[in-house]
């Protein structure tokens, strides 16, 4: 498995492994995904296996401890240091799954959180993953305010003490 920073390149195949993970409601739109990709390439991270995308990772960096739902709207451009990545999507196609794909995404992300001198990562996610975040060391910090697509999200923060 290779990862890499994105490139536009990747938008086609992002673009169908975040709609065929997520809702309508949640899922990132074309132009949405291509803003990321042009806005904030060096905080978007693919997974390749085979040559073939087989997931990603992205998200700016933020000065807030957690994410906000603006973030999924409007894309801003990352500060040189500080904050916190808020992720706002992780996503893996389904030919990949069980591959840990994600889990080495997200550990490539915390590297690069360190390299660039960031708090940490924040990310919001659904109950049923809240396991799968503690496993790869987030903190859950309660029901998050956010209400994206309508549903209910937990705030997850990993803190870089390093």
């Amino acid at each position: 498995m290779n990862i890499r920073h994105v490139t536009v390149a990747d938008l086609a195949a992002i673009y169908q492994i975040e709609v065929n993970n997520f809702s309508a409601a949640e899922a990132a739109t074309y132009e949405g995904m291509k803003d990321r990709i042009s806005k904030i390439p060096d905080t978007f991270l693919v997974a390749e296996i085979d040559g073939q995308v087989a997931g990603y990772i992205e998200g700016p960096a933020v000065a807030t401890r957690h994410l906000t739902d603006d973030l999924f709207e409007t894309v801003v451009e990352n500060a040189q240091t500080g904050g916190y990545i808020a992720v706002t999507s992780l996503s893996v196609a389904e030919r990949f799954k069980g591959q840990l794909v994600g889990t080495r995404l997200i550990a490539a992300l915390k590297e690069l959180a360190r390299q660039q001198k960031r708090e940490g990562i924040n990310l919001t996610c659904h109950d049923y993953l809240i396991a799968y975040y503690e496993k790869n060391g987030f903190i859950n910090e309660g029901q998050s305010q956010s209400t994206h697509g309508g549903a209910v999200w937990y705030d997850m923060v990993w803190d870089n003490l390093a």
